[in-house]
């Protein structure tokens, strides 16, 4: 891509003062045409405020934002070619589906004939084409979602932002409408910026994730990349589940680590992306459930594998792929996926199991925390 207008949307250094709080502080990144980018962090990371200076509802106080390679930073809201789906879709109860989703075209002065059209093919694209004329107390939380949708696209944004637009709905419906807000994403081939503090759902739609912390982008990637190779102990920690100790290197050597946790447990660590430890730095250590191994008996321990031993505490049900807590003799409690197989063979509390997991699965990174 050797042009900016591959880029829909380009933010330079933006960051944003409210007296001695620096809510955005110099975040830069380039979302290419037609993708579905995700800005993922905490409540209070700075992801609002980001998003509403995009739209043009908040001034940065330094950097630049610009839509298809030109600055907007002097543009009202009405004047962007950015519309927004807020988390409450603030429809208008007064008026029906066929009302909601002419009313930006009739404020741009469109004719009737071309309102009609433009509503009759949105409506088709968004799979209800029957309901111009219900009254909007009259739809599902769904055909609401995507109603509110409708009344942007039918506007032809160049980007559409969606600031946690799933936030009010019950969990079926919300796993539901992940898979819809992708689907329509690709219909409509726009592109979508998301913000949403819910990483499930960042990593079912996106194709790029930017995970947000306190004003800054801590890393932009793939939703694999992210769970794979995270770049700080934060986005280990907030993408996807994990297993966390504070610990202290003994051992920092061609490319291996050991660790000792605060509780005594020894583990083989591999640096986190970019990390360079010696021994006796303090550090952060994480392994995922589904890395770990878990049965009653080993025949040999394998090479570059840590291995512990321990009690069964509780299973947690969740179907075929259910999570065991074990407690080991440390008293740490490390949790482990296990697929259950309804038969005799499957774990129960109060059982003693061994846990084995590798050495390069389990990543680490600096701290400044003392474990002790």
């Amino acid at each position: 891509m050797n042009s900016s207008f591959d880029y829909d949307l380009e933010c330079t250094d933006v960051s944003k003062t409210f007296g001695r709080l620096r809510a955005v502080d110099e975040v830069s990144f380039k979302i290419p045409s037609g993708s579905f980018f995700s800005i993922l962090g905490p409540s209070g990371c700075g992801k609002t405020t980001l998003m509403r200076m995009i739209a043009g509802f908040e001034d940065p106080t330094a950097g630049d934002v610009k839509i298809k390679g030109a600055s907007v930073l002097n543009t009202p809201p009405n004047k962007r070619n950015v519309k927004m789906v807020f988390q409450h879709l603030a429809l208008f109860p007064m008026m029906n589906v066929y009302e909601n989703i002419a009313y930006g075209l009739r404020c741009n002065g469109a004719g009737k004939a071309e309102i009609e059209q433009k509503v009759k093919r949105v409506l088709e694209r968004i799979a209800l084409p029957d309901v111009g004329e219900r009254e909007i107390h009259q739809l599902s939380g769904g055909q609401k979602q995507r109603i509110a949708i409708a009344r942007c696209m039918v506007l032809d944004p160049d980007v559409l932002l969606l600031d946690e637009p799933l936030g009010a709905l019950d969990l079926k419906l919300r796993e539901a409408m992940k898979i819809e807000l992708k689907l329509l994403q690709h219909q409509f081939n726009t592109t979508f910026v998301y913000i949403t503090h819910d990483q499930s759902e960042a990593l079912v739609m996106s194709d790029n994730v930017a995970v947000m912390n306190q004003g800054r982008f801590e890393q932009i990637g793939s939703p694999q990349q992210l769970y794979h190779s995270p770049a700080s102990a934060f986005v280990a920690g907030f993408v996807g589940d994990a297993n966390r100790w504070n610990g202290r290197v003994l051992e920092a050597a061609n490319g291996g680590i050991r660790v000792e946790t605060a509780a005594g447990l020894g583990l083989g660590c591999t640096a986190g992306s970019g990390q360079k430890l010696q021994n006796g730095d303090f550090v952060e250590v994480f392994v995922r459930p589904e890395f770990i191994r878990t049965g009653r008996r080993e025949a040999a321990p394998t090479a570059g594998h840590n291995h512990l031993e321990g009690v069964v505490d509780s299973l947690l049900f969740n179907g075929a792929n259910s999570r065991v807590l074990v407690r080991t003799g440390k008293g740490e409690l490390i949790e482990a996926d296990v697929t259950l197989t309804g038969g005799s063979d499957d774990v129960k509390p109060g059982e003693t199991v061994v846990m084995s997991w590798s050495a390069d699965q389990t990543l680490c990174f600096a701290s400044q925390a003392d474990p002790s």
